[in-house]
């Protein structure tokens, strides 16, 4: 930050910034830690055989615990993109017009989730259903640890639900696919060859009036090495367009780069088997009784409407230590 000319580029200059503030958060909550367990072991020794004293110490021993919880936490966020923005695409599956206002519901959730968490969102593309709810949409979000936080999400949602689209009033099950990918800044970008892309404009459609794009500033990408194809239509710039395109269309070669060295890619980049019975991460189940449940973690929360309106933390962090558990399982396999 001290070199010269550091701020003439303000959006590297942002990043880097983002990066200190990370880092700092994590030294600092140590150091602060540390501190607390020393005094804790100080006071340990002067209130030995003092029963009333003994309880306040275990009190601050249990508030101590959590300060330990939260830092391990953080801990778990140790993948090549865990600090970059998100870049979030929800489609509507099966399910009908059920899945197209599960879609729509979704959107809100993370939209919702966002806003706690203190993150910037922006709508970069969003088709509406005539009927209701959503085909589909892709939101920006940034914020520290947005792609972190948010890979937990990556995968096939259910819901469970009387249909309030069905006049006989029966159960409808529908499904929602959500793929998260990292905004990758400018030094991590990946090399794109321009003879490997193909460019299409078209008009944006828009809801009318002041809303309808009148130009073709819509912007289509399809890399032609793999078939990824990523679309913004947002901006009313075809220019702005296209540079938001592109940063999706990074995220997604990045996010395959990072499956193939795992070596759990079995299938086309972003084929995440079929958005319907049987692939889902996470079920929402309104009817017959109120539970959403992780098919992975096992994580449940009976509470849904508070879920629905953005309390999904618990099942992230719990996916974090699923993950981790995971990765040293198959390290001690290798061993």
């Amino acid at each position: 930050m001290a070199e010269e000319g550091f701020w003439d580029d303000q959006e590297t200059a942002q990043a880097v910034i983002q990066k200190l503030k990370a880092a700092k958060s994590i030294v600092d909550d140590l150091s602060k830690l540390e501190a607390e367990l020393g005094d804790i072991r100080e006071y340990a020794e002067m209130v030995e055989g003092d029963e009333a004293q003994e309880r306040e110490l275990l009190a601050e021993l249990k508030r101590v615990e959590t300060l330990y919880d939260q830092l391990e936490l953080k801990s778990l966020f140790d993948g090549p993109h865990d600090h970059c923005g998100a870049l979030m695409t929800i489609q509507a599956g099966g399910g009908g017009t059920d899945a197209n206002d599960f879609a729509e519901m979704i959107m809100r959730m993370y939209l919702r989730w966002a806003e706690r968490e203190g993150m910037k969102t922006t709508i970069l593309e969003l088709t509406g259903n005539d009927e209701a709810g959503i085909k589909n949409a892709t939101i920006r979000i940034e914020g520290e640890l947005a792609f972190g936080l948010l890979e937990s999400e990556i995968g096939v949602h259910r819901l469970v639900r009387i249909s309030p689209f069905n006049s006989a009033g029966k159960r409808q099950t529908s499904f929602v696919g959500v793929d998260v990918l990292p905004e990758l800044e400018a030094q991590d970008a990946i090399e794109i060859k321009d003879k490997d892309l193909r460019i299409d404009t078209y008009r944006a459609g828009g809801k009318g009036g002041q809303h309808v794009n009148t130009s073709d500033s819509a912007v289509r990408i399809t890399h032609l090495p793999t078939g990824i194809v990523v679309q913004c239509q947002n901006e009313r710039s075809q220019h702005k367009n296209r540079a938001q395109a592109m940063k999706v269309l990074q995220g997604r070669l990045a996010r395959l780069q990072e499956m193939q060295r795992q070596e759990v890619i079995a299938q086309n980049y972003d084929a995440k088997g079929e958005i319907n019975f049987g692939s889902q991460i996470r079920n929402y189940v309104l009817q017959p009784y109120r539970l959403v449940k992780d098919t992975r973690t096992k994580h449940e929360e009976g509470n849904v409407d508070a879920v629905l309106d953005g309390a999904i933390q618990p099942f992230i962090e719990s996916y974090r230590r699923w993950k981790r558990k995971k990765a040293q399982e198959a390290a001690a396999k290798e061993k």
